[in-house]
């Protein structure tokens, strides 16, 4: 379903919520979360461990549905499409790299970048060329025949992100992807994601504990009692996550307002 945003967005959610059932108990996790990023912004979202930054990539990305509230992807309304259409909106619209980068251990490099192509039938040459051209992208074409075991952490990072970009997606969601990481190799992946990001006007969105990853974005957001807000938080931010020292930039944009 098309709506009638502005073309530059990439991602808008409003007045999203998500609440979980335990027993009978409800957990609100998300309470009225609002978020606009737009095409060529990296965008991080940083807060406390259990905040619901995980929760609100998996929304944004079609992995759950919110209990209330609007998402638009590119324009496209996601929380009003059915099982099947948000499949195909994930296919070709968005590109999610995790931490743990889930490459399958029977394919090569070439091969694990191919599989989202192959979900949308692309020819096989053209597949293997799209693929060889992503791997150069990311600097591990050299490594495009060997196995995933047979590469070191940082290179399938850079294979997982070739083939979260498989399908050209509108935007990249990434939750804590430098986690296992050396700080020099997760500096290195981050940049390389900032800079394909601008290069094809793409959004990157990255979920993160480390204040490097963060203070590298062009906006940082903290997810604070349910909701996003726009702080100036980069030079207070600690590397555990929990200890966030806030203080209030009066020139910046909020994305949410605070709560009094």
């Amino acid at each position: 379903m098309a709506n009638d945003i502005d073309n530059d967005i990439a991602v808008l959610c409003q007045d999203v919520h998500r609440d979980f059932q335990d027993g009978s108990r409800v957990i609100r996790v998300l309470r009225g979360t609002d978020l606009e990023v737009r095409k060529g912004e990296f965008v991080a979202i940083v807060g406390a461990s259990g905040s619901g930054k995980t929760t609100l990539l998996n929304l944004i990305g079609g992995l759950d549905r919110p209990t209330s509230g609007k998402i638009f992807v590119d324009g496209i309304e996601i929380t009003a499409l059915d099982d099947e259409e948000m499949a195909e909106m994930r296919r070709n619209k968005i590109g999610i790299l995790f931490q743990d980068q889930y490459l399958l251990p029977v394919f090569t490099a070439l091969e694990n970048v191919q599989v989202p192509m192959l979900l949308n039938e692309v020819r096989a040459k053209e597949r293997e060329r799209r693929a060889m051209e992503l791997l150069k992208a990311v600097g591990v074409d050299h490594r495009a025949h060997h196995m995933p075991h047979e590469l070191s952490g940082g290179m399938r990072s850079r294979v997982a992100l070739a083939r979260a970009l498989a399908n050209d997606p509108a935007i990249l969601l990434c939750d804590e992807p430098t986690g296992d990481l050396d700080h020099k190799t997760g500096g290195e992946i981050i940049r390389l994601m900032r800079d394909l990001a601008k290069k094809h006007n793409r959004a990157v969105l990255v979920v993160t504990h480390d204040p490097e990853v963060a203070r590298m974005a062009d906006r940082i957001l903290l997810l604070r009692d349910g909701k996003l807000v726009e702080e100036l938080v980069s030079r207070f931010f600690k590397p555990s996550g929990v200890d966030v020292t806030v203080a209030r930039d009066p020139d910046s944009r909020s994305s949410a307002p605070t709560e009094g």
